[in-house]
């Protein structure tokens, strides 16, 4: 679990077909060059964008929700475990021969029930004043044959549990039959033949003759005829009581009602229930099943995840906690957004319709093939971000590589692009709230935070229908997320115009910018289809006309 993680090639969140087909494409590239890159996304992808995938049977990439780091980044492996019904002695050793100060306890279907540590087991020792009770315990006589390498002389149900207490045969005959009782298992030494005898017409359960001593045949005879255990060990008395105690199934000692952590829970939340607790190890679970372990020993920042951006730079349309990872390049397509790194990077910035251009472009320029599925997901990217060649941030570059690709690909680049965008088109069965959030993007423009959505539409009535709760989710958006200004761009395909709706303040901002009446909660833009270069642009101008 503690191997180095991928790089992760991941664009902005709620992600446009440019921002997951260049993570594709950017990552096949790497991967072609032997970096251990994976694509992944920051959000849901739209239908636009299934279209793609799915026409080139391509899979989405994984799902990042943040990158803040978790347990699983700091977890330690944990192959070695015991069962709940393995003896003291097993637990000791296993804890010797591993170096290991506690171990994680399951049942018989591998399911996490508790934990032990040397710590329990010291206390143990200090508790062994007498004989434990092992009839409480549920000890069988295995557990005992093992414990004391015992050589079994004659044999009975070693799959029984002990009934009675262990005792030693010490002393007169009158003080051994005193204490010796039904069921009772008895250590003996090397003693009379009588004395063994007597003990056996006690009913005992077993007879254990330390220091391997002398079993008489007349003894065994007695033993066979009344169906009790004679076990002939190699220890002395006191050795042998002493691993008797140690035939105690762990469950009796081990730690229960633990306190676990998730794979997928943030370190920032578990650091105070660490402190609050003060264990050693704690057990990190999933479905009930360990996974590994976290130690307070250990506990540190782990190396932050390493990150390659695409179809963005800026920090508010990151994936979540992208301060706490590593960015190690950047290409894009957008202005500088501010993003700051610790160190210098790799970054691929060209003023072109699409970061899909600048991919397939790197591809070839590097001599690396580019597969038909690639190069259909570039193409549709391209074909997305330039609404087929007609956004004004199209550039000739973008329509050669298009159509390269296409080539690639092996379709039509016309037809195959105005079936993608009437796939990606309208509102289908959209909510409102979705609506605000679709292919949104966030922008610091002057002092004001500004969220800008967009969505393609053969017919922009479907979506002005609706326009009432429209702005009533806008206006939630900003107050419920603190921004200034939520606008969404009402792109229609067909007239290559926007419908721009808006909510927040100030609205005198929408007025300067587009010269527009903006009273309201709508105008409309003829001409208009980029966010990137006739949005944002007029925005920034209008912001510093307001401060004058």
């Amino acid at each position: 679990m503690n191997k180095q993680k991928p790089i992760y090639c991941i664009g902005h969140r709620n992600p446009d077909t440019d921002s997951i087909c260049s993570a594709i494409g950017y990552a096949h590239l790497k991967q072609a060059l032997g970096e251990d890159v994976v694509p992944a996304r920051a959000g849901k992808i739209n239908n636009e964008t299934k279209y793609a995938l799915d026409y080139f049977h391509v899979e989405q990439p994984m799902l990042l929700v943040d990158l803040y780091p978790r347990v699983q980044d700091i977890t330690q492996d944990c192959r070695i475990v015991v069962r709940q019904h393995d003896t003291l002695r097993h637990l000791g050793e296993v804890m010797r021969q591993n170096d290991l100060k506690s171990v994680p306890v399951t049942d018989s279907k591998g399911k996490l029930v508790g934990m032990v540590t040397v710590s329990d087991l010291a206390n143990r020792y200090f508790q062994e004043l007498s004989m434990q009770n092992l009839a409480d315990s549920r000890v069988r006589f295995r557990d005992i044959i093992s414990a004391l390498d015992a050589e079994t002389v004659v044999n009975g149900d070693e799959g029984a549990f002990i009934r009675g207490n262990v005792r030693i045969a010490a002393g007169s005959l009158k003080t051994i039959k005193s204490v010796i009782g039904k069921d009772d298992i008895v250590l003996i030494g090397d003693r009379h033949d009588e004395t063994l005898i007597d003990c056996l017409n006690q009913d005992i359960a077993c007879l254990i003759v330390t220091g391997n001593g002398r079993v008489a045949s007349d003894v065994v005879e007695l033993a066979e005829e009344r169906h009790m255990f004679i076990l002939s060990t190699p220890y002395d008395t006191y050795t042998a009581a002493r691993l008797i105690n140690q035939c105690v199934p762990v469950r009796r000692i081990m730690r229960e009602n633990l306190v676990c952590f998730k794979p997928t829970d943030l370190l920032s939340d578990i650091k105070g229930t660490m402190d609050s607790t003060n264990y050693r190890n704690y057990p990190v679970v999933e479905n009930d099943r360990i996974v590994g372990l976290v130690s307070r020993d250990k506990m540190m920042v782990p190396e932050r995840v390493r990150v390659i951006l695409v179809d963005h730079n800026e920090r508010t349309q990151a994936v979540e906690g992208i301060e706490e990872a590593r960015i190690v390049e950047i290409i894009d397509h957008h202005r500088l957004g501010g993003i700051q790194t610790g160190e210098p990077i790799f970054t691929r910035q060209e003023p072109v319709g699409c970061t899909a251009t600048i991919v397939a472009n790197m591809h070839w320029h590097r001599d690396v093939d580019l597969p038909a599925s690639i190069a259909g997901l570039l193409l549709s990217a391209i074909i997305s971000d330039t609404v087929l060649f007609k956004s004004p941030t199209c550039t000739d570059y973008d329509r050669e590589t298009a159509k390269k690709l296409a080539d690639i690909a092996g379709v039509d680049l016309q037809s195959y692009g105005l079936e993608m965008l009437k796939a990606g088109s309208g509102v289908g069965d959209m909510s409102p709230a979705e609506i605000v959030k679709n292919d949104m993007k966030e922008f610091v423009i002057g002092d004001y935070h500004v969220i800008i959505s967009q969505i393609s539409v053969m017919d922009t009535k479907e979506v002005m229908d609706m326009e009432d709760d429209i702005i009533k989710s806008m206006n939630h958006v900003c107050d419920s997320e603190g921004y200034d200004l939520s606008l969404i761009m009402v792109t229609n395909i067909l007239e290559e115009a926007t419908t721009l709706l808006f909510a927040g303040s100030p609205r005198t901002l929408i007025g300067e910018a587009f010269h527009k009446d903006a009273s309201g909660t709508h105008i409309y833009l003829p001409g208009v289809m980029s966010r990137k270069k006739q949005i944002v642009p007029p925005l920034t101008e209008a912001v510093k006309l307001i401060k004058k």
